[in-house]
């Protein structure tokens, strides 16, 4: 009787079953890769929160870091492998050896500096393919830096260019600053570095060719190694600017541009649409809408220099002894 009862009971037991795995919702992974460890991570992770992605309930996110270039090829091979329903990479090289390993698992970008001319989209308004993303190019901010530098240190003639050098965005980043140069009468030295092995002998060839001022560039070499780059610019107490506020945070002089990873932010906003449905070829890729000029004083008064008063009213955060000032 019992054996009766139990060969009736399994096929709707079965169905049962059945029926709660198809209801059950599909979580989608996310591919994250970078080559600037987690801290690249938190404004992503925030975005998601802010769009309802509550991580390991509704969105799975699988992580992996880069030591260096070198390294981005297997690191979005893995991913690929995953089956990862959407990549986001944070560098160029990331970007290409995205577009390199998939033609199907969407790929979001952030940080690129020149992804039309880098081939790794067709266009900025219409990509094509499966990749899209944010870009930090902007025609006119390498300019930008040199003319404010200049004009808070009107008598600087010789300014170092720190820059990376594969990095063909830092390439067209130096070739805006060669215009803006002539017209502020200013001689560029640009220093190429691959790797921290370089920076210390960059800043001896800043000493020797005599440089009165330094802009440093945004790549992920310099990133990764930030403090060591920012201490050696003091130890030289030479006048410098950055790509953004995460230098000044760090105790760089002063800073303009985006907020540092402002993008990442704004990508998980493309990660929810393309979740949805919306190709990524569809997706226009974004470039930076906010610029921001940091000044580090408590770095000014400690290297000896003087920030003048008219400059530092336009300033949109002065940091001083104890805490950043915003206005």
């Amino acid at each position: 009787m019992k054996a009766r009862i139990l060969l009736y009971a399994l096929p709707a037991l079965i169905l049962i079953h059945l029926a709660e795995a198809q209801q059950a919702p599909k979580i989608p992974r996310i591919g994250f890769g970078s080559g600037t460890g987690p801290d690249s991570t938190v404004e992503f992770r925030r975005g998601l929160r802010d769009l309802g992605y509550i991580e390991g309930k509704n969105i799975l996110i699988e992580y992996r870091y880069a030591k260096g270039v070198a390294e981005f090829p297997n690191l979005v091979a893995e991913l690929v492998g995953l089956k990862v329903d959407v990549i986001v990479v944070t560098s160029t090289a990331a970007a290409q050896a995205a577009k390199n390993a998939t033609i199907t698992i969407p790929v979001i970008f952030t940080s690129v500096g020149d992804p039309v001319g880098t081939g790794i989209v067709a266009s900025l308004a219409r990509p094509g393919g499966n990749v899209t993303g944010f870009s930090n190019l902007s025609p006119e901010l390498s300019g930008k830096q040199l003319e404010l530098l200049k004009e808070a240190f009107p008598k600087i003639s010789r300014v170092a260019v720190l820059s990376e050098t594969a990095n063909t965005g830092n390439a067209a980043s130096l070739g805006e600053m060669k215009v803006a140069a002539e017209a502020l009468r200013v001689t560029l030295q640009r220093l190429e570095v691959r790797g921290p092995d370089d920076f210390e002998p960059a800043f001896s060839a800043i000493k020797r060719e005599r440089a009165s001022a330094l802009i440093v560039l945004r790549n992920n070499v310099i990133r990764a190694h930030l403090a060591q780059i920012v201490g050696l610019a003091i130890k030289s107490e030479l006048p410098a600017l950055y790509p953004d506020s995460s230098f000044a945070d760090a105790g760089g002089l002063m800073s303009y541009g985006p907020k540092p990873f402002e993008q990442l932010r704004r990508a998980a906003t493309y990660v929810d649409k393309i979740l949805k449905g919306v190709k990524p070829a569809d997706l226009p890729v974004e470039l930076p809408i906010k610029f921001e000029l940091v000044i580090n004083l408590k770095t000014a008064k400690q290297i000896g220099l003087t920030i003048p008063p008219e400059f530092l009213a336009r300033a949109n955060q002065v940091i001083k002894e104890s805490a950043g000032i915003n206005r």
